[in-house]
């Protein structure tokens, strides 16, 4: 396979191109309805391929319907993190001296297995964290996506070994030094794994960002101990469901450990633990700059690939498409209820057309249907747990003390057991708190400005780096923007979403600043880099 045979999964693209969506829309549904009669049972963990149980459980619902019981997990303890890491060690001896080919054949297995499922696991997902079936199936194809690239990635670099021989030289000397003569040598020019990776997954994307990082580290010859998010806004299910699908895949026992549990025992075994050399991770700049903080205090050196969120703006100039840009700013501040790192929360808008933009802005919104996220006509679905509310509660609380609230700001009632809320515009300045705290919901704040550089800058100046886009007709603000936007990700005059929906092999999802680490993204010939270490071995004759 070469990458120009790599094709992304695009479901829902070739379902709406062959005149079908009838046909995707019964799949997910009798998805669902599977789902429903195979929910709420009690699992258990996986060590080594065994299950293994805890002295205590953990109860997850669906944010959709909290009177809906996902199922009852192992709360896993420091105790089951070290069995763990001491089976990914195990395997480790092992697994890092599978031929790479045999390691592509397992993944490219798992492509197929996730391609099989995909309507089973986009309904699990919906259910699980509440996404509609438009996002979900998205995910899913995301983690195909994946497996695929990751796998072509290796194949086509067979497996990042390269051979140079130098010169051979029949003259004798008394003495070596740099550059002397000598017998010819075979230099063999290795990127090899690393060891154990602890790979700690979000909420928001559990199967696609789950299966990401996982494949990063498992195709490159390490062993994974994977714990999925397990308190407060739970995703274990699925994660479950990653651990089934690459057992069935071929995958050999313990290379991948699957551990529910506190990031407080779990997370943190896996950050102090000598026997673990990396740690994949995506979730909030606090938890992930304490673990690099954590780690080099015990000076433990752990390969890091993290991703830390976003405060992501748009600028929309007076030059710009208005109709565009209305509606490329709502799918990105309100796709998935603004629950994504990469999801829009800062506008800058010229003065000139700030009014007729709002304004068209908001009617948009006006059109996007909240609730349950099962059912296709809803766009927007519910909040992912009670606190998520209570942080929303309080940004609307402030937004009346320091800004204008423009639309939105209210729950909404439905029958559901639920945090159903209106997406939130308003006007604020830009040193509010608000336009520089990562808030994961909902609310959009508008800025206005006068000065293309001027707005420029103001988008650069938070600690964040990750995504941004741009409105306009006018080459030189494109060049403008091109080069000075502090930002991973950018996206010029995109209708579809001017923050969100980067895809594999397409683009590639990177975090600058406080938003990543390695300064290498996902979906990327760089990724699986991050998780190898290059060994030069030289043979002489």
């Amino acid at each position: 396979m070469s990458y120009s045979k790599f094709k992304n999964e695009f479901t829902y693209k070739k379902f709406m191109e062959s005149n079908n969506e009838v046909e995707f829309d019964r799949l997910f549904d009798d998805a669902i309805l599977r789902l429903k009669k195979n929910i709420g049972s009690t699992y258990p963990m996986y060590i080594s391929g065994k299950a293994i149980n805890s002295d205590s459980l953990l109860t997850e619902y669906s944010p959709i319907d909290k009177n809906i019981m996902i199922g009852r997990f192992q709360c896993g303890k420091r105790e089951h993190a070290k069995m763990a890491i001491d089976a990914a060690k195990k395997a480790f001896d092992e697994w890092h001296l599978v031929d790479y080919k045999k390691r592509v054949e397992i993944f490219k297995n798992f492509a197929v297995l996730l391609s099989t499922n995909k309507f089973d696991l986009a309904a699990l997902l919906s259910l699980e964290n509440g996404k509609s079936r438009y996002e979900s199936i998205g995910e899913v194809d995301e983690a195909i996506d994946f497996a695929n690239y990751y796998a072509n990635d290796v194949e086509t670099n067979k497996g990042y070994i390269r051979k140079n021989i130098s010169d051979n030289s029949n003259i004798k000397i008394n003495a070596g030094f740099q550059g002397a003569p000598g017998a010819s040598e075979i230099v063999n020019i290795k990127l090899l794994p690393v060891g154990v990776f602890g790979v700690i997954a979000p909420f928001n994307f559990p199967i696609s960002i789950s299966s990401g990082m996982s494949i990063g580290a498992m195709i490159t010859g390490n062993t994974v101990v994977f714990k999925p998010s397990s308190t407060d806004n739970m995703t274990m299910l699925t994660g479950l469901r990653i651990y089934q699908l690459l057992k069935e895949s071929g995958l050999p026992d313990g290379v991948f450990n699957f551990i529910t549990g506190p990031g407080s025992e779990v997370g943190d075994e896996l950050v102090v633990n000598k026997d673990v050399s990396g740690i994949a991770f995506t979730g909030s700049y606090d938890t992930g700059i304490n673990m690099i903080k954590k780690s080099l205090n015990l000076g433990l050196q752990k390969n890091f690939v993290v991703e830390m969120g976003g405060k992501n703006p748009a600028i929309v100039s007076k030059h710009a498409d208005i109709e565009k840009a209305v509606d490329g700013i709502s799918s990105a501040a309100f796709g998935y209820t603004g629950q994504k790192c990469s999801a829009l929360s800062r506008v800058y808008v010229h003065s000139s057309i700030k009014e007729i933009f709002i304004s068209k802005l908001i009617d948009k919104v006006r059109t996007f249907h909240i609730g349950d996220p099962l059912k296709k006509t809803n766009y927007i679905g519910p909040l992912i747990s009670e606190n998520a509310y209570i942080r929303y509660v309080e940004s609307i609380n402030k937004i009346k003390r320091s800004g204008s609230l423009l639309y939105g700001g209210n729950r909404i009632s439905t029958q559901l057991n639920g945090y159903y809320v209106e997406p939130v515009v308003a006007e604020l300045k830009n040193d509010d708190e608000l336009v520089h705290n990562e808030l994961f919901l909902p609310i959009l704040a508008i800025i206005e400005f006068d000065d293309f550089n001027k707005a420029i800058e103001m988008a650069n100046n938070v600690k964040y780096g990750l995504t941004a886009g741009l409105y306009t007709k006018n080459k030189n603000e494109i060049k403008e923007f091109s080069n000075k936007i502090a930002a991973g990700v950018v996206y010029i005059n995109r209708a579809t979403s001017a923050t969100t929906g980067a895809v594999v092999g397409l683009h590639t999802f990177v975090g600058w600043k406080a938003s990543g680490f390695t300064g290498k993204g996902s979906g990327s010939k760089y990724y699986l880099q991050q998780f190898m270490r290059e060994q030069s071995l030289s043979l002489t004759k």
